[in-house]
């Protein structure tokens, strides 16, 4: 199945389900004898992980990430990470009525056409849950390019754009809001949105 792995050098391939055992992946390529704090790692989970506002979905999760192979002492080893993330508030019976049945706009449908079977509880790998694993391997990967920094933010809801440009943003107000936006008023219009959105069942 393509979609599993990511990248050519810095190699990602995840695996589990959003209502399985659990979701992780291993990371192919990170070179050997990078300092790894795995409480930063954490911290990238946390700020992903959901049920932490009311524009999210609300299943709680810890989201606590267990490295189980290629980091020894801190540092890694040039070996094959991997790691996972346990899931522990799965409701699959929420999903039953849409056992038999397709969601418009999310991939049951292709998912069922391509594979012909689909595990419809949750999504399976379709997902957003998914996503876990990659902001792991993305956090590996922040600390590997350091004094390099990433950053990122939400310039547009529907048809709400934010008309900043880049350079002009202040990053240290990404965190000010649930949207994430840097624009305060405009984070609020996109929240207003979303909720709206929410209500009409959309």
């Amino acid at each position: 199945m393509s979609g599993n792995i990511f990248g050519s050098i810095f190699k990602l391939t995840t695996f589990g389900e959003s209502h399985g055992p659990s979701i992780g992946g291993v990371i192919d390529g990170c070179p050997s004898g990078i300092e790894i704090d795995i409480g930063e790692i954490q911290k990238d989970l946390d700020r992903r992980k959901p049920g932490q506002s009311s524009i999210v979905t609300q299943r709680k999760e810890p989201d606590q990430v267990t490295f189980y192979s290629g980091i020894f002492e801190g540092k890694t080893t040039g070996t094959p990470i991997g790691f996972a993330i346990h899931n522990t508030n799965q409701k699959s019976k929420d999903y039953s009525h849409i056992k038999d049945s397709y969601r418009p706009s999310h991939a049951d449908y292709v998912y069922d056409e391509k594979f012909g079977i689909r595990d419809y509880r949750g999504g399976g790998r379709s997902s957003a849950r998914e996503t876990a694993s990659r902001v792991v391997a993305g956090a590996i990967a922040k600390q590997f390019l350091a004094p390099v920094t990433i950053n990122a933010y939400v310039s547009g809801v529907g048809a709400l754009k934010l008309k900043s440009n880049p350079s002009e943003v202040d990053l240290s107000k990404i965190e000010d809001n649930i949207v994430r936006c840097p624009d305060s008023k405009m984070a609020s219009e996109m929240e207003s949105l979303i909720k709206n959105i929410r209500k009409e069942g959309n």
